[in-house]
Order: C-alpha cells, then structure tokens, then sequence
C-alpha cells in the first residue's frame, strides 16, 4: 500500500506533455547539437563536441521536465551551455528558446568531456591548429533560475 500511495502521488506526466514544448524542443537539441559542433576549447583548436545518443535523450527530457511548471513552456527559456573538464568549465554557447517571449527562466546546461579522453584532449592547448572530435560524457547537471522570482536556484545532477 505504501508503495501505490507513492506511485498515485506522482503527477500524471500526460497531464504535463505539450506536444508544442516536444517540436520546440527537438529543434532546441539541434541547435545544441550545432553549438557543440563549433565550441571553441583552446585559443586556436576547434572541436566538434559529439553528445551520445543516450545524453541527448537525457537532456531533452530534463528540459521538457524542468519547462513544465514554467508559465510559457520551453518557449520562455533561456539556455547557456557549458562544458566542464576537470576544474575548468568553458562557455560554448547561450540560445534564446524563442525570441518573440520574455523569458522566463534560465538554463545553465554543464556538460562533461569523457574523462577516458584526458590524455587526448591535452594537445588541444597546444599552439597548432587542428580539428578534433570529442565525445561527451552521459553525466551532467542542470541550473534552472527563475527571472521573475527570487526563489532558490534549482541544481538537478543527472
């Protein structure tokens, strides 16, 4: 009985699907996907930012989850992207969800190089220019601020 009560106290997730918030949000993920695609790391590197397949579907669900309870959906977004490697985290990128709304909350979306590609990634602040592809890891964490209250950041760790 204890475990149905937690079950039945859950909200309905079909209540919450806005099939609206589904396309805007594909369409985020590729505009993400472009991002990554161009982030700078390093003063004269480029790398292409490859998100697993598994990541992609973990985020895009996150978004959707955190956009819920917004009162524009998704649409009222703000996204920054980030890519934390060791102590550092870079800056790759800020999206507009959608430019014709205020926004209404803010995203901060930390994404992690794949320790396994450490050693790999060390030449990429040399001074000789080169393309690398580099693979993210399947953890990250999300900040969500809302910008028209004072409450307390949201940090989920997925």
């Amino acid at each position: 009985e204890a475990e149905y009560a937690e079950v039945a106290s859950l909200p309905d997730l079909d209540l919450l699907h806005d099939p609206e918030d589904e396309l805007l949000c594909a369409h985020l993920m590729d505009l993400v996907q472009a991002t990554l695609g161009r982030a700078p790391l390093g003063t004269k590197r480029c790398s292409r930012l490859l998100m697993p397949t598994q990541l992609l579907a973990q985020v895009r669900t996150e978004l959707l989850r955190l956009a819920c309870s917004e009162p524009c959906g998704l649409r009222g977004a703000l996204l920054d992207l980030c890519v934390e490697h060791g102590k550092a985290c870079h800056d790759v990128g800020h999206i507009t969800v959608d430019p014709t709304v205020v926004p209404t909350f803010q995203l901060t979306l930390v994404l992690r190089l794949d320790s396994r590609l450490w050693p790999k990634i060390q030449g990429l602040f040399t001074s000789v220019p080169a393309f690398t592809p580099l693979k993210l890891s399947t953890g990250f964490r999300v900040i969500k601020k809302k910008l028209y209250s004072s409450e307390q950041l949201l940090i989920e760790e997925c």
